[in-house]
């Protein structure tokens, strides 16, 4: 665990960053309700493919402003012209198969917006509904992937999704909320049952 002279936190967390603290603190497992930040998750999550998380949450203003706010819509409407703005574009990750891939995410998204009647709807289907709560207390204990995950790639993948592999979807599901891998004596951890009890069945 990492304590800073108030709270205990997750073993991740480097409290010397202060960006990475608040993420952790403010966001990093609050169950996700909102299409909106559905789809940013997605975006940046996929971005982060073979690189830390906090290389993208660092660039992630520049992500909200280089793709409208993170509104599908939008993004799913860039074309070629589009690409070559984002591939120079310094404040972003300029792979152009993750440039790529999110447009083309932004397009399946609304598919399944319309499919499912929300984006939301179609994410908790993986865990019934209900946020998993995990034992983590080291390192060790953190999963890469989860039977959910597993099925949730395969399903994306199916679907046309592209940067959804299961370690991708198991990172989303913590980041999300679908699971709660805040390690026990983190204080968020109980914060968030409390917050939310009628998601969690203890």
């Amino acid at each position: 665990m990492n304590k800073d002279d108030t709270f205990l936190r997750c073993p991740w967390v480097d409290i010397q960053k202060p960006d990475y603290v608040a993420y952790h603190d403010q966001e990093w497992g609050v169950p996700v309700r909102d299409d909106r930040k559905w789809f940013e998750f997605l975006l940046l999550e996929s971005a982060q493919a073979g690189l830390s998380w906090y290389t993208v949450l660092r660039k992630r203003e520049n992500y909200r402003a280089a793709f409208a706010g993170f509104d599908p819509e939008k993004v799913a409407r860039f074309d070629t012209d589009a690409v070559s703005l984002l591939l120079g574009n310094a404040g972003i990750i300029r792979n152009r198969r993750k440039i790529e891939a999110a447009i083309n995410n932004a397009q399946k998204f609304l598919a399944v917006q319309q499919e499912f009647g929300s984006f939301d709807a179609y994410m908790w289907r993986f865990v019934d509904g209900y946020p998993q709560l995990h034992e983590i207390r080291t390192l060790a204990d953190y999963p890469a992937t989860s039977p959910e995950s597993d099925r949730m790639s395969l399903d994306l993948k199916k679907r046309g999704f592209r940067f959804v592999g299961s370690t991708i979807c198991y990172a989303h599901m913590q980041a999300t909320g679908m699971v709660n891998d805040h390690a026990v004596g983190c204080f968020r951890r109980e914060m968030i049952i409390r917050s939310y009890p009628a998601l969690f069945r203890r």
